[in-house]
């Protein structure tokens, strides 16, 4: 694949620049990276995101890769990238639709009816509704299909009872897709539902969870007798599973691509600027060697994504091997947090974003990285789904897997 321009992307890259110039200040390029670990978005900041997205829509910059027909521009991916570069060099709202575009949306095309795609595609482009991911259950643990939040059918109406944890984004979404338990006397895959939920339902409480970075992105959220019309069942009954597969995947490719591949340029100057006895970091042999093996990881999972990319451009759904970007990116940005502490010395234990080097980036990325090794599959799942689909090795052995759910032992054992 070769990486250069086009000459129609290159035509592309240049009205991008143009429009963003007409719109946006460019960013300092010397300036600190938003850390999309912080989640502290206000109410000011989310309204300035959907204006900005809704600006984008209305001029043709939203959703470059959707069909026409849903709201976007009918780009290939290529054309997705050289925007994304493009933007990044200038000082935009946060993106607080990466869930809603980058996952849901794409499962809604791949499963949804056509009356779903036209009701929520569009509204979800434009970018005055946002959305969010409800799978996760504190008593299912990295094990997705153990969720126990049911979905009961009564007439033309779902009712869902249970608790969802971990949902970014959930109290200031308006929608969100839910997986749940519809029938507990299948096997656990089997037995599931996907759902679209109005987040402003009856009987749904979101409480935030605070974390220990500050942010309070994440949520608990709980399902009281909530009514769902089964017209936003999202697939067929008992398909949940197969749904929630598309979503996942995409989730993998966008977690990949946003761990610590992206900050070396950061931690780089950080080297460069801090002391290590009287003399720059950067001097010393190890630190220099420490710097190149992040080097040598960033690029190989920037050349990884590319492969993806090519494969994406060909229309092909993203596949298990997304799973090989966040394997090695989530730890890597956790790895290169720690490193940027060592490098600080007795400031790396600061939090004071006016005292400390690089506006305490590192520090936010330390406290924070070690979430992005469970969302969207925790490091052992990802090594299990390597092994078995790209790999093709022999899968370990499930004893649960045939099992009605309900025959499934839980709790603890006396």
């Amino acid at each position: 694949m070769d990486f250069n321009d086009t000459p129609q992307e290159a035509a592309f890259r240049t009205k991008a620049r143009a429009w963003l110039a007409q719109h946006v200040k460019p960013r300092d390029p010397d300036a600190i990276a938003a850390n999309v670990l912080g989640e502290r978005e206000s109410a000011e900041v989310i309204q300035q995101a959907k204006d900005w997205q809704t600006l984008k829509f209305d001029e043709g910059w939203a959703c470059l890769t959707w069909p026409k027909e849903y709201g976007g521009q009918g780009l290939g991916r290529l054309e997705a990238v050289v925007w994304g570069q493009e933007e990044a060099r200038f000082d935009t709202p946060p993106n607080i639709y990466s869930i809603g575009h980058g996952m849901l949306g794409p499962t809604i095309m791949a499963h949804g009816s056509d009356e779903q795609k036209a009701k929520y595609l569009r509204d979800m482009a434009r970018g005055q509704v946002v959305w969010c991911q409800l799978f996760s259950e504190p008593d299912a643990g990295s094990d997705l299909a153990g969720l126990r939040t049911s979905a009961v059918r009564d007439g033309s109406d779902w009712v869902l009872n249970g608790q969802k944890i971990w949902s970014t984004g959930a109290h200031f979404s308006d929608w969100g897709m839910i997986v749940t338990r519809s029938d507990p006397n299948a096997a656990k895959h089997a037995g599931l539902t996907y759902f679209i939920v109005d987040m402003r339902a009856k009987g749904i409480e979101i409480r935030p969870i605070k974390q220990i970075n500050g942010g309070q992105g994440f949520n608990e959220v709980f399902f009281s007798d909530v009514r769902v019309p089964d017209a936003n069942r999202l697939g067929g009954v008992g398909d949940g599973w197969r749904v929630a597969i598309t979503t996942l995947m995409n989730e993998r490719v966008a977690i990949g691509a946003g761990g610590g591949a992206g900050r070396f340029r950061d931690l780089l100057k950080l080297a460069q600027q801090a002391r290590r006895n009287g003399r720059p970091a950067i001097e010393d042999s190890a630190v220099r060697q420490k710097l190149a093996d992040f080097y040598i990881k960033s690029k190989g999972l920037q050349f990884t994504s590319y492969r993806t990319l090519s494969a994406l451009s060909r229309g092909a759904t993203p596949g298990p091997e997304g799973s090989i970007g966040k394997a090695i990116g989530a730890p890597m940005g956790q790895e290169m947090a720690h490193f940027a502490l060592e490098l600080q010395g007795a400031m790396g234990g600061a939090d004071d974003g006016g005292v400390v080097p690089q506006e305490a980036l590192w520090q936010g990325m330390y406290l924070g990285t070690p979430g992005l090794r469970i969302a969207g599959g925790t490091d052992e799942i990802l090594k299990n789904i390597i092994a078995e689909r790209v790999l093709r090795l022999p899968p370990e052995i499930r004893v649960d897997k045939d099992k009605p759910f309900r025959e499934i032992p839980t709790g603890s054992v006396k």
